[in-house]
């Protein structure tokens, strides 16, 4: 990926903005985005009473234009590597796949949305041969939060290799051996202003495996076993949420009744994971990757 500078947008690898060829002349859509509300209106007077407010897809577009004065082939090929973009079948025939829009302002750390971009529009081909494309560029961004460019990620073992041990001086009386604690423990920092979604894959060999969330006390639970190489992958992003086993099957009916995908996130600022299993070895391991999260860029 490219490292943006202030100023700068990302969609598919594009660099746009200030000290490229697409410079930006107005951006629209980064404030609050566009409500679902379910007011009702009442029946037996005026007015309506407020229901719930949800926020709808944010959709951002930029005002650009492509500009190679003199290279007027060299525009419509950077016109037709945003197309490509726009057309990309892996992204635009796959339900569930999202494009990447990456955006860097001052004072800020490079944060991303995903979604899909929906419209690339050349508004006038008049100046094309002067160098000059005047664009409406539209990237609709399902899920409306701004999240951190580069991914937080903690991976916790089960094995008791490496831990303890003797300490000199040796006091009487002597034990060797060492504690093992009921569940490995962790710190996940998010450092944004919404629960951040975050990815799990737990590797076997295992068996019952629980991840506990300490400050919210949720919980997923999963009543399997897990061979020695086997993985089990579970996602929290909305429109994505699953449980997997090895990539396919589907592990979901054996989660425990406690256990909700839709609320186990990371909160803001530091907060604490434990986890545990039986029938492990020190191959085992617990990894955890999530995306700060806020509200506004």
């Amino acid at each position: 990926m490219h490292e943006l500078r202030d100023w700068q947008m990302d969609i598919g690898g594009i660099l746009l903005g200030t000290g490229t060829d697409i410079p930006i002349g107005d951006v629209e859509g980064i404030g609050v985005p566009e409500l679902r509300t379910q007011d009702v209106e009442n029946p037996a007077g005026d007015g309506s009473f407020p229901g719930i407010d949800l926020y709808g897809p944010r959709t951002v577009r930029l005002e650009a234009g492509i500009r190679t004065p003199g290279e007027p082939a060299r525009g419509l090929d950077l016109l037709a590597q945003l197309q490509r973009v726009a057309d990309e079948p892996a992204i635009r025939q796959t339900p569930g796949a999202q494009a990447v829009l990456r955006m860097q302002w001052p004072g800020r750390t490079t944060r991303r949305l995903y979604g899909r971009l929906r419209r690339v529009e050349a508004t006038s081909t008049a100046t094309t041969v002067n160098g000059w494309i005047p664009l409406d560029v539209e990237f609709v961004a399902h899920d409306p939060r701004f999240h951190a460019d580069d991914a937080s990620a903690l991976t916790l073992a089960l094995s008791s290799d490496g831990l303890g041990g003797l300490r000199a001086p040796i006091v009487a009386p002597v034990t060797t051996g060492v504690a093992v604690p009921d569940e490995r423990r962790g710190w996940l920092r998010n450092e944004g202003d919404l629960p951040a979604w975050p990815s799990l894959r737990i590797t076997g060999p295992c068996s019952n495996p629980r991840i506990r969330h300490v400050e919210s006390g949720r919980v997923l639970e999963l009543a399997v076993s897990l061979m020695t190489g086997e993985h089990i992958d579970v996602e929290t992003r909305p429109g994505t949420r699953w449980v997997l086993k090895n990539g396919s099957g589907n592990l979901a009916p054996f989660l425990s009744p406690a256990s909700r995908l839709d609320t186990f996130t990371v909160p803001p600022g530091s907060s604490e994971l434990w986890w545990t299993a039986r029938n492990y070895t020190n191959a085992t391991r617990l990894a955890v990757t999530w995306r700060s999260a806020w509200s506004a860029l």
